[in-house]
C-alpha cells in the first residue's frame, strides 16, 4: 500500500526509488488528493536519471503547518498576522527556494517597514519550515539559511512627571488610568490590561506569570499614588482601544513621537534620577539579567556627573 492512514489519522506515502523505499508522512489537515499528489511526484522523481528532490512541497502547506501551530502560541493572533504579511513574496515558491523568497522580500520591505517588524515575518518563516523539518515534510531545515536583519531598538523617550500629567489629562479615564498604572509600576501595556481587582492583595500588586514577558510572576508594592488608579481594574478597553486613545492624547498635545511603552522607560528614568539602583530597578520592571536594565546605565552616569558638579562647584569656590 503506497498511501495509508495511521491512527492519529496522519496520511502516510511510500514508494520505492531505485531500491529504495521513500516515505512521506503528510501535515495535518491534508487530504487523500494531496497524498495522491504527493505520491505522483514521487513516482516521477523514480521515472527519472537525475531525481529530483522529493518532500519538497510548497510554502502554502508549510506555511499552512505553521499557521495550525500558532493557535497554541500565547498571541495567536499576531504570530498569524506576521505570518501572512511575508504570504506574497512565498506564493508560487517551493520550501527550498524559501530562504531566496526572504532575501527578495527584505528587499522590497526595507525603507517601508522597521527591522523588527521584518524580522518577525522572517521568524514565523523560520519557524515554518523548522516545522516541517520535524514532521519531515522536507529533508532539509532550509529555515537556518534565512539571517535575520539587526536591530537597533534603543529608545531614549523619558518622560517627566509633568509631560506625563499633561498626557493623560488629554485622555479618556481608562486610558488615563493604564497611564498613571503604567508610569507607577514599570508594567508593560499587556500587563496591565491582563490586571484585575484579584492581583491588589493587600499592599501588593501581583503580575501574573502567565500576563509576562519573561513568564516569571512579579510582585509590585502599591504606593498611595497608584492606589486611586487601581480602582479602574480591569480596564475597561481592549488592546486596539487603548493604542488608538493613547493616540488621540498624543497627538492632541504633541507628543506624536510618544510610545506608550516609554511610560515603562520613563518610570526607570525617574527612579534612576531619583538614586534608586539599578538591581532594584531590575527587580521593579522584571528584567531577567542586569544586563536588561544596564540600557538606563547612562542615566545613572548622568546624576554622578550632576552630583561631582557640584563638588566642582564647591572646590571651586572654596
Amino acid at each position: 500500500m503506497s498511501i495509508w492512514t495511521d491512527k492519529q489519522g496522519r496520511i502516510h506515502v511510500g514508494v520505492m526509488v531505485g531500491g529504495k523505499r521513500i516515505h512521506r508522512r503528510l501535515p495535518e489537515g491534508a487530504t487523500s488528493r494531496d497524498a495522491k499528489q504527493v505520491e505522483a511526484e514521487l513516482r516521477r522523481a523514480a521515472g527519472r536519471k537525475r531525481t529530483a528532490i522529493p518532500g519538497d512541497p510548497p510554502m502554502s502547506a508549510v506555511m499552512g503547518l505553521y499557521l495550525k501551530h500558532a493557535d497554541t502560541l500565547r498571541s495567536p493572533d499576531t504570530a498569524k498576522f506576521h505570518a501572512m504579511r511575508a504570504g506574497p513574496w512565498l506564493d508560487g515558491v517551493r520550501a527550498s527556494d524559501a530562504p531566496t523568497a526572504m532575501s527578495k522580500m527584505v528587499k522590497d520591505m526595507r525603507g517601508h517597514y522597521a527591522p523588527a517588524t521584518i524580522n518577525r515575518s522572517l521568524g514565523a518563516v523560520k519557524a515554518a519550515l523548522k516545522l516541517a523539518f520535524q514532521e519531515r515534510m522536507i529533508a532539509e531545515n532550509y529555515g537556518v539559511q534565512i539571517t535575520r536583519l539587526p536591530e537597533n531598538n534603543s529608545r531614549h523617550v523619558y518622560l517627566t512627571i509633568d509631560e506625563v500629567k499633561q498626557l493623560a489629562d488629554a485622555c479618556s479615564e481608562q486610558v488615563r488610568a493604564a497611564i498613571w498604572i503604567a508610569l507607577l509600576t514599570g508594567c508593560r501595556r499587556g500587563e496591565i490590561l491582563k490586571l484585575s481587582p484579584a492581583d491588589i492583595q493587600g499592599n501588593r500588586l501581583r503580575i501574573q506569570a502567565g500576563n509576562t514577558k519573561t513568564l516569571r510572576e512579579r510582585t509590585i508594592p502599591i504606593v498611595p499614588a497608584l492606589r486611586p488608579w487601581l480602582a479602574y481594574l480591569p480596564i475597561a478597553i481592549n488592546a486596539e482601544g487603548l493604542k488608538t486613545g493613547f493616540r488621540r492624547g498624543r497627538e492632541k498635545v504633541g507628543m506624536g513621537h510618544v510610545n506608550f511603552h516609554d511610560l515603562r522607560h520613563s518610570c526607570a528614568s525617574l527612579l534612576i534620577n531619583m538614586g534608586v539602583s539599578l538591581e532594584v530597578v531590575r527587580d521593579i520592571l522584571g528584567h531577567t539579567t542586569i544586563k536588561t536594565t544596564e540600557r538606563y546605565a547612562h542615566l545613572d552616569v548622568e546624576r554622578q556627573e550632576e552630583a561631582l558638579m557640584q563638588l566642582s562647584n564647591a572646590v571651586g569656590a572654596a
